[in-house]
């Protein structure tokens, strides 16, 4: 027996899974509910997530017990927020991916119907993936020099990054690594 081609759409999906360091069966998550009542400490926002805020240095975050380096991870974690992966630059904290059950104030995270986003944030510029690549769409929210990214499949919202403009739109526009 001949084995079945896996059709273009899935094997996409999955690639930006995997390269943006999520298992497959994480990619499906449950649909939240439009503008769902997010706890404070499930919220995240322009300025970071609980105590850890957006240019935070490492030395900062790593004295105040919130960063950790462990030897297993391939890059800093925070301690006391596994649903949020810190990205560093030159020393300072410079974006965040949120995982559930973080979401925004308005209640958008992964798993936010596209079109809910888009009633959140009628403001977002749309941002269309590089032609011929695997990644995702996006949806951005600026505020100074803040932004949310939404990564999102043309239905539901599968990445939520948040941190400042410029290495969102780096992020967006020349892609990520594994780690």
């Amino acid at each position: 027996m001949k084995p079945r081609p896996v059709p273009l759409a899935l094997a996409a999906l999955v690639l930006a899974g995997l390269v943006a360091g999520c298992a497959p069966e994480e990619l499906a998550p449950p649909a939240r509910a439009a503008a769902a009542t997010v706890s404070a400490a499930d919220t995240i926002d322009f300025d970071g997530v609980r105590d850890v805020r957006i240019g935070e240095t490492a030395a900062q975050l790593t004295a105040d017990g919130d960063m950790a380096r462990p030897k297993e991870a391939c890059g800093p974690v925070l301690t006391e927020i596994s649903q949020a992966s810190p990205v560093m630059a030159d020393g300072r904290l410079v974006l965040l991916w949120a995982d559930p059950p973080l979401a925004t104030p308005e209640g958008v995270g992964v798993g936010t119907p596209l079109a809910t986003a888009r009633a959140a944030y009628p403001q977002a510029t749309t941002l269309t993936a590089p032609a011929g690549t695997y990644r995702f769409d996006g949806l951005m929210v600026t505020q100074g020099d803040r932004a949310y990214l939404f990564l999102h499949d043309g239905q539901t919202v599968r990445k939520t990054v948040v941190g400042y403009t410029d290495h969102a739109q780096r992020l967006f526009t020349d892609g990520f690594g594994a780690c």
